[in-house]
């Protein structure tokens, strides 16, 4: 990605992000990419190039906690809905009163908080492999609980681990001793560990230990479904976000139209079937009315 398109915004609680941005051509949308753990920006490199040739607006942050963005060591900076206003805040930077939000892995946790909190900022929503994240009233381990159940075994467990503390060190420490076989995830690797895991594993911590139980459950009661159109594309082979739970929960939270794909991959959808979700995203926008 060419770093000339890199800008540096201070949020209104003053964390700078840094952020890709290109303007859309007249009469196309603006598209707000968010990506997950443990990535970057870099992560969207593809899509960029696609939807930037094609003129459509383009804003592509380092989510907080990563890359050239700040990297508060605190928790409670990382709850969901203060992430989702920061974007909010970066789209207001640039004068963009209506986008369309595209999030991959914790991405599509703070999309689905963009959903809740700013509904008439977005012309749709797309999610990547994990889908919509209702805001839940539970504590984390009752919510674990309840999963570890309805699939018959553990799906995050992990998640306490990277919660503990020592957890980024001890990671760090040794994350030398994994085999990266794809180049793409090397890369990832390298990039962050140039700035620690404190970051990236505070969005773990902050739902472990319930930081935003109390801010969720002030969302109005009308924004817990999407009313806006949906993009729903599946990882078939992602052993964590199971396609069958992701499609069970979107078709129950999108109440406007909605659009699902399956997609034969691992949970890195946008590198191992570029040109399949570059495409199906392009017919999907098409068809919005904007």
């Amino acid at each position: 990605m060419d770093s000339t398109f890199y800008k540096s915004l201070s949020t209104r609680r003053s964390l700078k992000y840094n952020y890709f941005f290109s303007s859309p051509a007249a009469g196309k949308p603006l598209l707000l990419f968010a990506h997950g753990f443990p990535c970057t920006s870099y992560d969207w490199r593809y899509q960029v190039t696609f939807f930037k040739e094609k003129g459509y607006g383009l804003i592509v942050p380092d989510m907080l906690g990563y890359g050239g963005t700040d990297k508060p060591t605190d928790a409670v900076d990382y709850k969901l809905g203060l992430i989702a206003q920061d974007l909010v805040d970066i789209l207001d930077a640039e004068k963009i009163n209506k986008a369309i939000a595209v999030g991959h892995d914790w991405g599509s946790l703070v999309v689905s908080r963009l959903t809740n909190y700013f509904p008439d900022r977005f012309i749709a929503f797309a999610f990547l492999a994990g889908g919509y994240s209702s805001p839940s009233t539970l504590k984390f381990a009752e919510s674990y609980a309840k999963v570890t159940e309805i699939v018959g075994r553990e799906l995050m467990g992990y998640w306490y681990f990277f919660a503990e503390d020592g957890a980024p060190e001890l990671i760090e420490k040794n994350v030398s001793r994994c085999h990266f076989s794809s180049e793409e995830i090397e890369r990832q690797k390298n990039e962050i560990l140039k700035g620690g895991l404190t970051g990236p594993l505070n969005y773990y911590r902050t739902k472990v230990l319930d930081l935003d139980l109390e801010d969720v459950q002030a969302i109005p009661q009308e924004n817990l479904v999407i009313h806006k159109p949906v993009f729903l594309a599946t990882a078939l082979q992602d052993y964590v976000a199971l396609a069958p739970m992701q499609k069970a929960a979107m078709v129950q939270r999108a109440k406007g139209p909605l659009t699902i794909k399956d997609f034969d991959t691992s949970h890195w959808i946008m590198w191992q079937e570029k040109e399949k979700l570059n495409q199906e995203l392009l017919v999907w926008i098409q068809g919005l009315v904007l």
